[in-house]
């Protein structure tokens, strides 16, 4: 996984941060030690699914991401991100329409995108780059049918702005993709972490 870092770094559709963990509260259950584990410059998008403690997890998330050089994103909680002191928000495809209103405010702002209409969308929205999967097959219940390699290289290609890849990421897929964007996952990282 390291060195598909490396190559996205080198890459001229290289995202300002190569490399992006997303949080999973049955998956990744401490987030801190994962924050704490990860290369800096790396991010973290906080994916609270409305959890009791997400306040203060974000805040704890944010302060050691600060202090780490890492990255700290809340998933589609801006209020949530201002409050912890978040570098800024990830946004569901669904949502970007509020995601303009945010335009701005935060120093990283990500979106999902699974198309070429939505990733030109992120872009009017402002953001600065956006998640499309699922490149390659996943154990993510909510993974749809795998694009492939080739397909996320395309879209790449074409995009407005700097694209991530997400789905099935592992130390080899990651090499396979890393040419054309950044690297977005859970398991993949936390094998490599």
């Amino acid at each position: 996984m390291l060195s598909a870092i490396r190559q996205v770094r080198r890459s001229e559709y290289a995202p300002d941060v190569p490399l992006l963990f997303l949080t999973d509260p049955a998956r990744t259950p401490d987030i801190l030690g994962i924050a704490r584990r990860l290369p800096a410059g790396s991010g973290m998008i906080y994916r609270h699914f409305g959890a009791a403690d997400r306040v203060e997890l974000a805040i704890l998330l944010s302060e050691l991401c600060h202090a780490r050089g890492l990255v700290c994103l809340i998933a589609a909680d801006p209020e949530l991100a201002l409050l912890a002191g978040a570098h800024g928000v990830h946004w569901p495809e669904a949502r970007l329409t509020e995601a303009c209103r945010y335009r701005g405010m935060f120093a990283y702002q990500t979106a999902s995108a699974h198309s070429r209409w939505a990733i030109w969308r992120a872009a009017q929205a402002g953001m600065d780059a956006a998640l499309t999967s699922a490149v390659f097959p996943s154990q993510s219940p909510s993974a749809g049918r795998p694009m492939g390699p080739a397909r996320f290289r395309q879209l790449a290609q074409k995009s407005p702005l700097p694209l991530y890849a997400l789905g099935g990421m592992n130390d080899d897929t990651a090499s396979r993709v890393s040419s054309f964007g950044g690297i977005a996952a859970i398991e993949g990282f936390l094998q490599s972490f």
